[in-house]
């Protein structure tokens, strides 16, 4: 699977980290930054992700900054993108397969760096259920589709 991972400073050493674990789990990933320390505005960061999702160009992207909030927000911006915010395996499972979500967003302040791991390997491997879980899913898509016109 081809994952695109996006930080801002608050999340680039479990950017890094997670980079080599889904590297060595046999994914390709495209990272598209931040790279150091220095502070930057993390909807830079999560507009390139989303858009690489939403233009195909990626099946997943996961976004880390401190709370993971302001990635998820700006995430969700983008056409086509269900972004949400898993601090847990349990929840990853669940926005996959009750919500299809295609991006993950982690906060980098909560989450122990084990854990990050493990939901994130959640949030890959669960297919999304369908049935009625489509028909809701649906109803998003189509309401975006309608407001973006």
């Amino acid at each position: 699977m081809k994952i695109v991972l996006g930080a801002d400073h608050n999340g680039v050493q479990f950017k890094e980290a997670l980079k080599e674990h889904l590297l060595s789990s046999g994914h390709e990933c495209v990272d598209v930054g931040s790279t150091g320390e220095a502070s930057v505005d993390y909807p830079d960061y999560a507009f390139l992700a989303a858009e690489m999702v939403s233009r195909g160009d990626a099946d997943r992207g996961v976004l880390i900054c401190g709370s993971g909030i302001g990635m998820c927000m700006a995430a969700n911006k983008v056409l086509g993108i269900r972004a949400a915010l898993c601090g847990d395996v349990e929840a990853a499972r669940l926005t996959r397969a009750h919500n299809d979500a295609n991006v993950l967003a982690i906060a980098g302040w909560q989450t122990r760096g084990d854990d990050v791991f493990d939901i994130v390997d959640m949030f890959l491997d669960t297919p999304f259920d369908g049935g009625r879980h489509a028909r809701r899913v649906d109803k998003i898509m189509d309401y975006e589709k309608k407001r973006k016109s």
